[in-house]
């Protein structure tokens, strides 16, 4: 492809065609000097359209705010121990559970590798171009009561968290809710049910959740908002944390 002058990249550049440009310019003229003009350009739009696509795909992950960026999963330890569904984590890979609007729950001990589990899926997530963010309990609470001292805020805050396609919430019910924050809880999950879909890593069993939501009716409406269209993940008793400290030792 001819070398273009200054006046045309103006333009692409205006026409925010940078990767186009890009492309066009380092494109191999020994590699494509025979082959037809169709040809060329579709070369420069494929290079160009991967140099977009990952650009956008590692602002997503940038933006998602992981605690682990680097989670992976098809990196994840499978070790018997762990009595991981190989199967099943192949499934949430490919995110089908996001078009699906379906929940997932990742339950275990500490140090069984929730958290780890929350960012690789959000991770995936980010990689299929779904806009994700992961957030840990106690944080959302903060946020939840600074948001509630700035007028509007609070529906700033609801609107923010609603609106992530999907949304992972790390050490769901570490600590019992309090009744502002119970309220805030039911708001958002019915904002969020059948629409999007949410991640929550826990310690706790289904069994304990109404309990740790109060007991009340805030605690009914909240569950009724997340089992029915879940997939629950048992993590296990296996400690990771300390399995990596002693294969590293």
């Amino acid at each position: 492809m001819s070398r273009l002058d200054g006046e045309t990249k103006r333009k692409l550049r205006e026409m925010n065609a940078g990767e186009l440009l890009e492309a066009i310019d380092t494109q191999d003229e020994t590699l494509s000097i025979g082959l037809p003009f169709e040809d060329r350009v579709r070369l420069a739009v494929d290079d160009a359209y991967s140099t977009f696509t990952h650009s956008k795909v590692a602002g997503l992950i940038r933006r998602a705010g992981l605690r682990y960026p680097n989670a992976d999963l098809r990196r994840i330890d499978l070790l018997d121990e762990r009595s991981l569904n190989r199967q099943l984590l192949a499934q949430l890979g490919t995110c089908s559970f996001v078009t699906r609007q379906q929940n997932v729950v990742l339950q275990g001990f500490t140090g069984s590798g929730k958290s780890y589990l929350g960012c690789a899926i959000a991770k995936r997530a980010c990689e299929h171009r779904i806009r994700a963010h992961y957030v840990r309990m106690p944080d959302l609470e903060e946020a939840w009561v600074a948001a509630q001292d700035s007028p509007g805020g609070s529906g700033k805050f609801l609107r923010k968290y609603a609106a992530f396609t999907l949304l992972v919430i790390d050490e769901w019910l570490l600590d019992r809710p309090t009744e502002s924050m119970r309220g805030m809880l039911l708001d958002l999950m019915e904002r969020r049910y059948g629409e999007t879909s949410t991640v929550f890593c826990t310690q706790y069993s289904q069994k304990d959740w109404h309990q740790r939501l109060g007991s009340g009716v805030h605690a009914d409406a909240i569950m009724d908002r997340i089992i029915h269209n879940t997939i629950w993940v048992e993590t296990g008793t296996y400690n990771m944390r300390e399995h990596t400290a002693l294969a590293s030792a």
